[in-house]
């Protein structure tokens, strides 16, 4: 039973690398959250949103965390501000909203890192709202398969399978799915020859 879960979760990876490298030019379209299949232990993520314009910036970005996830603490981005909403104090502080301010011009792509953690294995979905110097807001929050979904994490209590074939085998897996998202970024920064990172 333990393969064969640790085999369906291979496939889930495997397929994704290969969808997201065939896919590079148009893949990741949307404000996501990487990597989207963690543990439930407190590690780095990074919130990755587009400027899906030609014209305007995005000058605002909103992150509110799911009931369950816990945020954590964050790494400085170069010419974005950041303030913290949160509830409690000491070890009882919950933070509920990060706002980021900044500018990323037109067709380009702001990252924004933090660190974070689950209190259960499940899939979270997280709000953003992203607003543009045009007045324009996109609140990334709907379903899958919706023209504005909201980012979402996948977390298990565990990548590791049951043998340390099965354990190598997922490693190679989640690194080509890191390729892959390498892979995508870079093909949405030639596709325009002017996008860069914020």
């Amino acid at each position: 039973m333990q393969s064969m879960r640790t085999g369906r979760r291979l496939g889930v990876l495997l397929a994704t690398s290969v969808v997201a490298l065939a896919a590079a030019g148009s893949a990741f379209a949307h404000a996501h959250i990487s990597p989207a299949v963690a543990t439930t232990e407190d590690q780095l993520y990074t919130l990755v949103v587009p400027t899906e314009s030609d014209t305007a910036s995005t000058t605002q970005i909103e992150l509110t965390p799911p009931e369950g996830f816990s945020v954590e603490a964050f790494r400085e981005v170069p010419g974005w501000k950041r303030e913290v909403q949160s509830t409690g104090e000491g070890e009882d502080t919950v933070i509920t909203k990060v706002t980021w301010t900044g500018n990323t011009g037109p067709e380009e792509t702001t990252f924004l890192d933090f660190f974070g953690s689950g209190d259960s294995a499940k899939t979270y979905a997280f709000d953003v709202r992203q607003t543009y110097s045009d007045g324009k807001v996109s609140d990334w929050s709907g379903p899958e398969g919706s023209d504005e979904p909201a980012p979402t994490v996948k977390l298990e209590s565990s990548l590791g399978g049951g043998g340390g074939g099965s354990k190598t085998l997922e490693i190679v897996a989640l690194a080509l799915a890191a390729i892959a998202l390498v892979v995508a970024v870079f093909a949405l920064v030639g596709k325009s020859g002017r996008r860069s990172v914020a």
